[in-house]
């Protein structure tokens, strides 16, 4: 596709492409879903039989039992595209297949672990004999060399094999892919050993010594730039004039490629050339014209979008990040800031649920989220002062509102900033899973060392942004002295960096449940 082409598609596009991934396996998926017994709204390709069935699980099988000859392209050929041709229930039953019936010999590890145990281990006597303790040591390392071997499930050489195929790394992204939509639904331990192994597989395949750092420009492949367009995850780019702004002057757009993959980024990050660090959306999306490049001062990352389903949990954005902070330092030593403008995606559903259930709680066990003062401003404002309500309960009934109308009100906009972004600073700082925070866009940055810099109030106020966090966005800094320990603390013990102004919205709150932590 030319660059005339594309926007002949944007043009005829009501919103941006969807930033599902665009191969057969997935466009699949998404008719079928959870075996639909509606035949009419089925891909013609998910008719298949009992035989295709059996004829991809035997070439599967073939794979993993041949050598390396042209046999075994041909078997992974047969596979690869059977498999893409298989309905979601029998792509699901395959998968369970791979992982009960070609998982380690749990016989042989056992045996080979009481032939182990029962070796005698050389004793210190045993030094005068040379000869004596190099054959007790040989048992050893024969029975160990035989361990390693059979703790590898045998899908292992289907991997190996079709990571090394044409097209093979791609194959086995969507097919993680179509493995967690199933854990999604169903907790399988011989599915979920599956995964974890197929995982690590891809770590290592693709550490960032095997990826390419890609600048994308307007010069690109209109093929790479409609992809940019349909992946892009957190601000859908509108149009053709807004895509062109994005990889123009005072912007710039860094994707992580893969050779086996070729044209198609792993993942990307868009990021802005500012003066100073951006409190709104709108100065990074719409201002015009942009600052010259020479007056930055600040690199801001905007938008991160990963474009494999199937790589969920690999965390390529950390090495991204600092791939970029490496290369835009180095290109433009006038900046010396670098930041994210973030959205905060999980903040009203966790307060619209603190809210709801302290309405439903007993008086011993609710919890008011409201100082008496901002109470008592939210009732004023809306109109309920002497009607019984709680301040709490229409707060929840304005956030929850349809059409947020409560924004169109600049009294109820002033009144409800306070409780919002103190408890937003909550949410960020205070509120924890499994030790580490709520938020998952916070997780991410806080894990890659970044640090929670400023809370930004009605910084995002499209639809999106008003229904995830009220409209309100945060910058996480990334001081580069202090990248890689904020990150181990982070890691190792869940402390969370937060500036100053940040902490003061929570006070001695914050300061005692993180000492408490």
């Amino acid at each position: 596709m030319n660059k005339k082409g594309l926007a002949i598609l944007m043009r005829t596009k009501v919103r941006p492409l969807s930033p599902a991934p665009l191969n057969k396996v997935h466009k699949m998926q998404l008719s079928p879903q959870e075996g639909s017994s509606s035949q009419n709204s089925a891909p013609i390709a998910s008719f298949d039989s009992e035989r295709d069935f059996a004829q991809v699980r035997d070439s599967m099988q073939s794979a993993m039992l041949m050598s390396k000859t042209e046999s075994l392209d041909a078997a992974l050929d047969d596979f690869s595209e059977g498999y893409v041709c298989l309905s979601h229930v029998n792509r699901q039953k395959l998968l369970h297949a791979l992982a009960r019936d070609y998982d380690l010999n749990r016989a042989q590890v056992r045996e080979l672990m009481k032939q182990y145990l029962d070796l005698q281990f050389p004793s210190d006597k045993a030094e005068d004999s040379g000869l004596e303790e190099e054959g007790s040591l040989s048992a050893f390392y024969r029975i160990e060399r035989n361990l390693r071997h059979a703790l590898k499930p045998m899908y292992e050489v289907l991997f190996e094999c079709l990571n090394t195929h044409p097209g093979g790394l791609k194959f086995l992204s969507d097919m993680r892919a179509d493995i967690l939509l199933i854990l999604n639904n169903e907790n399988v331990s011989s599915l979920r050993a599956l995964d974890s192994y197929l995982k690590e597989k891809l770590v290592t395949w693709l550490s960032p010594a095997n990826l390419e750092l890609h600048n994308i420009t307007w010069d690109d492949p209109a093929s790479l730039l409609e992809k940019i367009v349909a992946y892009e995850a957190v601000h859908p780019i509108s149009n053709l004039i807004d895509l062109k702004r994005r990889l123009g002057v005072g912007r710039r757009c860094f994707g992580y490629f893969h050779p086996a993959i070729p044209g198609e980024p792993l993942i990307f990050i868009e990021v802005a050339l500012l003066k100073d660090v951006a409190q709104t959306i709108q100065e990074v999306l719409w201002d015009d014209p942009p600052i010259l490049e020479r007056d930055a001062s600040c690199a801001l990352f905007y938008s991160i979008s990963s474009t494999q389903p199937g790589l969920s949990g690999i965390n390529l954005g950390k090495f991204l990040i600092k791939r970029v902070i490496d290369v835009v330092k180095k290109d433009m030593p006038n900046i010396s800031t670098f930041a994210t403008l973030s959205p905060i995606p999980g903040y009203m559903q966790w307060l619209l649920s603190k809210l709801a259930s302290s309405e439903r709680s007993g008086s011993a066990f609710r919890e008011n989220l409201l100082e008496p003062d901002e109470e008592t401003a939210i009732l004023n404002a809306s109109g309920e002062s002497g009607t019984g309500r709680s301040g709490m309960e229409v707060m929840q009934n304005l956030l929850a509102s349809k059409d947020h109308e409560w924004t169109n009100s600049e009294m109820l906009v002033s009144v409800l900033r306070i409780p919002l972004m103190r408890l937003c600073a909550r949410y960020l700082l205070n509120e924890k899973k499994r030790g580490k925070a709520l938020d998952s866009v916070a997780n991410f940055h806080l894990q890659n060392g970044a640090m929670v810099g400023r809370l930004n109030w009605m910084s995002d106020k499209s639809e999106k942004g008003l229904h995830q966090s009220g409209g309100i966005m945060v910058n996480y800094i990334y001081s580069l002295e202090n990248i890689e320990e904020n990150g181990q603390s982070y890691m190792s013990g869940g402390h969370i960096q937060a500036s100053s102004d940040v902490k003061n919205y929570v006070g001695v709150q914050c300061d005692h449940e993180r000492g408490m932590g």
